[in-house]
């Protein structure tokens, strides 16, 4: 390099620093940015660097400037032995109560955010709490986890949770009920007449009895084509075949089992598991692979699908989709999307992480269950709703099994974190948001395929056409149910869980808005609540 192009370096950086002071960023020193020099000549080298920095100097403004979050609480917290309250993994006395002296220990460790504190939680047992510290971590894209804020769940003596329960209940006495029967079979015909009781599930019918909340859920299929199809795997291909527990099989419905399971000692007896694989068929079916799936592979496999359908299937703003001279690769192709798809996740996680501990510590489904036992049995009394207590399926329930514990699908229960909102429902939302963004909603799935009730094979669907976008939205709502189905989530769980992640992806999706070369229109998708956005 000969001395002219050197002073020209150092004049950019000159340039580039007089740019920073305007920013009000401490100017770039020259001594320790000559070395740089000698090694990028690029005479836009600053102005790029400069560039950069603006670009996420304003997406942090944007971020700082995003409306303070006035975070809606139920006021569960506040009965004085936090009976409602998640307490798993403490210690606690024969009704299920938790420690009151254990609970102040656990309740200051978030009130500190000290990692210490965390440390010195009383435990009733070897297992585990599940990363509570997560709740403070910071995302370096998108919004704070802090200024998300969704509605507050619904309270433990409202109707409405009253009518959850119920649903669980009866998703316990369903599991192995195949999705084609719902509704024209005398178990989910009674269930559908229990649950018309509560005012939530006034509209329940045999078209959508346990099915999702958008329009794409009450189309076909009970189950996405994304959990039907096989996935493509570089040079592999994966069937969707596994093997999931035997029929009959119900967890935790002895009292001394469950109250173990409270105090985080780990499970005695597990659920003998069917022999032969099989398609996905029944709610068994469902529970069992959102119990050993990794948190986004449903879709990644929906990614990963939805591409071998073509540039048919892309987002019609995709500035690659019509271009005869350029394809898509780092930036709008295949290796960008699954990339996205996977790392919205963890924001996703980390958002739920603050609303789980540090504002609801909602009590889970199977800690319910265990109030109402003992309060039909005459051990406790609490403010549960009399439409549940008067619900058929508990008459059915004590019949079965000789308590009124909800009988869960899993060995350990619930996992050992609070239950709203649901973990994955917001990692379905972030992710099918992302989805939706890159791929053309509207456009219609190719022979979909639907398995038999026995699971053994696939058949063609002969219905109603499947749209990608639909189906996406089945998706979400499929991975979110099924973990109601094995007892251990709420139906608002993953209703508010899903519009999270949702806001997660599209705080996300703003922000590498301004990170294009292209000439680009934006992205263009439908929101769960059936609105159309651009960002």
């Amino acid at each position: 390099m000969d001395r002219r192009s050197f002073l020209a370096g150092i004049g950019q950086i000159s340039a580039a620093s007089a740019a920073l002071s305007t920013l009000g960023i401490s100017p770039i020193s020259e001594v320790e940015a000559a070395p740089s020099v000698l090694r990028n000549t690029n005479p836009g080298s600053a102005e790029r660097r400069v560039k950069a920095l603006q670009i996420r100097q304003q997406a942090a403004t944007n971020a700082f400037r995003a409306p303070i979050a006035l975070h809606a609480i139920n006021g569960d917290e506040e009965y004085s032995s936090k009976f409602a309250s998640f307490t798993k993994t403490l210690p606690h006395n024969a009704l299920g109560e938790v420690d009151l002296a254990a609970y102040d220990v656990y309740s200051n460790a978030f009130q500190t955010g000290n990692p210490a504190d965390f440390d010195l939680i009383p435990s009733g047992g070897p297992v585990k709490l599940a990363n509570p510290q997560a709740a403070f971590a910071f995302a370096l894209e998108g919004r704070d986890s802090f200024v998300l804020d969704i509605p507050a769940p619904p309270a433990f003596s409202s109707e409405e949770s009253a009518g959850e329960m119920a649903e669980l209940y009866w998703h316990g006495l369903t599991r192995d009920i195949p999705f084609s029967q719902y509704g024209a079979e005398p178990i989910t015909q009674a269930a559908i007449t229990d649950l018309k009781r509560f005012s939530y599930f006034s509209g329940v019918n045999a078209g959508n009895v346990f099915r999702g909340e958008t329009a794409g859920d009450r189309v076909g299929p009970y189950l996405s084509q994304f959990l039907v199809l096989d996935i493509p795997y570089g040079a592999n291909s994966i069937v969707q075949r596994s093997r999931t527990p035997a029929p009959g099989t119900a967890l935790l419905t002895s009292y001394d089992e469950w109250l173990s399971c409270q105090n985080g000692m780990a499970p005695t007896r597990g659920a003998p598991m069917a022999t032969d694989p099989h398609y996905l068929r029944n709610a068994r079916d469902l529970a069992e692979w959102v119990h050993r799936d990794f948190s986004y592979q449903g879709f990644l496999s929906a990614a990963l699908i939805a591409l071998t359908y073509g540039g048919a299937a892309l987002d019609d703003a995709n500035p690659y989709k019509t271009n005869t001279r350029q394809g898509a690769f780092v930036t709008f192709g295949g290796p960008y999307i699954l990339d996205l798809v996977t790392k919205v996740t963890q924001y996703a996680l980390k958002a739920v992480w603050c609303q789980k501990w540090m504002l609801h510590r909602k009590l889970r489904p199977e800690t319910f269950g265990g109030r109402i036992h003992n309060q039909l049995t005459g051990a406790a009394t609490y403010p549960i709703h009399e439409k549940l207590l008067n619900s058929s399926v508990l008459d059915q329930i004590i019949s079965q099994q000789g308590t009124y514990l909800l009988p869960q699908a899993f060995p350990e229960g619930s996992p050992t974190h609070p239950s709203f909102p649901a973990g994955h429902a917001a990692i379905g939302g972030a992710c099918a948001t992302v989805l939706k963004a890159f791929f053309k909603e509207s456009f219609v799935l190719p022979n979909p395929m639907v398995a038999t009730d026995d699971g053994q094979m696939l058949t063609h669907w002969a219905g109603e056409s499947l749209t990608l976008g639909g189906e996406l939205n089945k998706l979400a709502a499929n991975i979110s149910l099924g973990r109601d189905m094995a007892g251990i989530h709420y139906r608002s769980d993953g209703i508010d869980g899903m519009a999270l992640g949702e806001k997660v992806a599209i705080a996300l999706l703003q922000e590498l808005r301004a990170t294009y070369n292209e000439a680009f229109a934006g992205f263009t998708l439908t929101k769960f609540d059936g609105s159309t956005i651009t960002l």
